[in-house]
């Protein structure tokens, strides 16, 4: 069995739609996409579960926290469990599209370009299943949130 039947074996096991091109990407140009499609489905579970969990986080907002009022009068005015969970994943998509965005480019302009240069900034790298730094870095996450997007049912509730 090659490296690009092992990588694509564990892409299928994690549900990848084209496993193979992400092996073959992950083997011949050296991208550590494995973790990087390992990580954006993480992302993708959290944003569905907003979704596929509406009627446990709506009556549970609707008892207390900031936006308990508001999710009250959502329910009042006749919005169900699959409308509020529906607008609630987009909402966690772009967060979560903003976050890996600003990973990927931490400046946002709001500051003076001096003061920028003089910022760190961060990364996400990947570990060897031993918990060893591989020395690869998952750049860019951003650019392949939409690709991992679960294709089926969001999970939404009616």
């Amino acid at each position: 069995m090659t490296d690009i039947d092992k990588l694509t074996g564990l892409f299928e096991a994690l549900g990848a739609d084209d496993a193979s091109g992400w092996a073959e990407s992950e083997a011949e140009e050296n991208i550590p996409q494995l973790a990087r499609y390992r990580f954006l489905r993480m992302v993708w579970q959290d944003i569905d579960a907003w979704s596929s969990a509406a009627p446990d986080w709506i009556a549970a907002y609707r008892k207390e926290g900031l936006a308990s009022g508001a999710v009250e009068r959502a329910v009042q005015l006749g919005l169900t469990p699959g409308e509020l969970g529906e607008i609630a994943r987009e909402v966690a998509k772009e967060t979560a599209f903003g976050l890996l965005h600003g990973l990927a480019d931490p400046a946002d302009g709001d500051l003076p370009p001096e003061v920028e240069a003089r910022l760190p900034g961060w990364c996400l790298a990947e570990l060897s299943p031993e918990g060893e730094p591989t020395g690869r870095i998952l750049g860019a996450l951003h650019e392949d949130l939409d690709e991992v997007e679960p294709q089926g049912p969001a999970g939404g509730v009616a």
